[in-house]
């Protein structure tokens, strides 16, 4: 299923002078004027800007009248473009298909690719928290057509869209959301149609008839009804094999024998510059203009074809090829450097290839969970049970650091800890039993308490000390159990940790 994000970027002329000269403050009004004629007109306005009234289209002399303290900077449209197409190469990290929308906004189709941030919330997250974090006004929506994530993104409440919900929430919006001409955006307020729903329940004839096809297709688009292709854009030095079949192909084991020979031609482009892939693009282009895209990682720099074209194996039977495929583009995303390595002298001295062995495991197990849920724990220096351990990716090399010897600590850790019920012969002793889940155990062993003071540097200033206790059970369990304040205070207990 296609799914797009239609990127909005509301102030994106005054957002990128602000990052290019560090002012004016974002509470002071700014706006970019172009001159029209005689006369000196607001191209863009910022948010403050906007908030005072000024918009878009407004003479200069006008807006300096109602503003006296207005900011004013020459536009720069070519430079805005440009600054965008450097945006859209930067949302390639994102997803493959990624293309400039020309003044204020990007496509983003992240079909395929969704599922390596957990899901697409995670992903719209991340991308406006990241672009806000930049100083970068940003709305974003996703939705089956770019038509509809276009008018949710910049006339609705942005977000997700739910692919059986695309008309609902596309019917309410003003038609200025389908992308009309000024000219049929009149003809329809006089005709009095404000709303997407208004122009949708007219008879499709008399509707074409009277406002013409241009604007039967913006509806088609914005509905989902008619398909509206996206030309990704692709950096000329990235690397890149591409396939055109004079005869469209369908069957899969044809587009994995493609894609090995797609394989080796971006391996030997690899080999001349010195580099491997850490992430590859599979851009698929169907016969009607529709499309595909997976994307697969690797946890290092690799050049071996075979392996790369594996990675797609898990899935590839998500591709629907429709009446056929016509074209089959591998892209090289994102590459290291990686020097060259005598594999065989090493297999005849007896070095281990256990190394190159785990790299493709942990490549095959990113294709088909995702590479975020991929990772191994490393040691931190901390006394605090939950901060001990931290993930690392797979491959990472040693942190050099180590935990405490002396201090024995559980092989599973609860997060967070459950509260259990314990009975003590005096206030200030161990355990004598205890109740978790619902199941009574009594203690035959007990050693502590271990104190463990919070990390004030790490602010934990209004923490409380715990008192950990090991608790070996008539039953053979094993437990490390903790009271969250002195006795005397009237602390709970609770179960954090199970020995092996």
């Amino acid at each position: 299923m296609r799914r797009v994000v239609s990127l909005y970027l509301p102030a994106w002329p005054t957002d990128r002078i602000r990052r290019r000269s560090g002012g004016p403050p974002r509470n002071e009004p700014l706006v970019t004027v172009h001159t029209i004629g005689s006369r000196r007109v607001v191209r863009a306005a910022c948010a403050a800007a906007q908030g005072l009234g000024l918009h878009s289209g407004m003479a200069l002399a006008q807006a300096q009248a109602l503003v006296p303290n207005l900011h004013v900077a020459d536009a720069t449209p070519d430079e805005d473009e440009a600054s965008l197409r450097e945006l859209a190469r930067w949302a390639i990290g994102y997803s493959p298909v990624v293309a400039p929308d020309p003044p204020d906004g990007l496509w983003i189709d992240i079909a395929g690719v969704a599922h390596l941030f957990g899901s697409e919330e995670n992903l719209l997250e991340d991308l406006t928290d990241r672009l806000t974090g930049r100083g970068i006004a940003v709305r974003a929506a996703v939705a089956d057509a770019p038509g509809a994530a276009w008018a949710v993104a910049r006339f609705g409440a942005g977000g997700i869209v739910p692919a059986d919900r695309t008309a609902d929430m596309v019917a309410p919006l003003p038609v200025r959301a389908l992308r009309l001409s000024a000219d049929k955006l009149g003809t329809l307020h006089r005709l009095g149609i404000e709303r997407v729903g208004q122009l949708a329940a007219m008879p499709r004839a008399p509707m074409v008839r009277r406002f013409g096809r241009d604007v039967a297709l913006r509806l088609d688009q914005a509905l989902g009804h008619a398909f509206e292709p996206i030309s990704p854009l692709i950096p000329h030095e990235t690397p890149m094999a591409s396939c055109v079949f004079a005869e469209p192909i369908g069957r899969s084991d044809d587009l994995k024998t493609i894609l090995l020979r797609l394989s080796q031609d971006l391996c030997r482009q690899l080999e001349r510059r010195g580099e491997g892939a850490r992430r590859l693009d599979l851009i698929i282009q169907r016969i009607d203009q529709k499309g595909a895209n997976l994307r697969v990682g690797t946890a290092k720099p690799t050049r071996d074809a075979r392996h790369l074209a594996k990675l797609f194996d898990e899935r590839m039977q998500t591709i629907d090829p429709g009446f056929g495929i016509e074209e089959v583009v591998l892209v090289a995303s994102k590459v290291e450097p990686l020097r060259e390595m005598q594999t065989e002298a090493r297999v005849i001295a007896g070095d281990s290839t256990s190394e190159a062995d785990m790299g493709r495991l942990v490549d095959r197990l990113g294709a088909r969970i995702g590479t975020g849920k991929v990772y191994r724990l490393a040691p931190v220096q901390s006394l605090i049970p939950e901060r001990m351990v931290r993930k690392i990716p797979p491959l990472a090399p040693p942190t050099g650091s180590a935990w405490p010897q002396t201090l024995p600590r559980p092989t599973r850790l609860l997060d967070p800890p459950e509260p259990v019920v314990v009975t003590a012969l005096l206030p200030d002793h161990p355990p004598a039993l205890f109740v978790w889940r619902k199941v009574r155990h009594r203690v035959a062993k007990a050693d502590g308490p271990e104190r463990i003071v919070p990390e004030w540097w790490n602010g934990d200033a209004g923490s409380v000390p715990r008192d950990y206790y090991r608790i070996e059970t008539e039953q053979g369990g094993r437990f490390w159990i903790f009271r969250d304040a002195p006795a005397d205070q009237g602390g709970n207990w609770w179960m954090h940790g199970l020995f092996s």
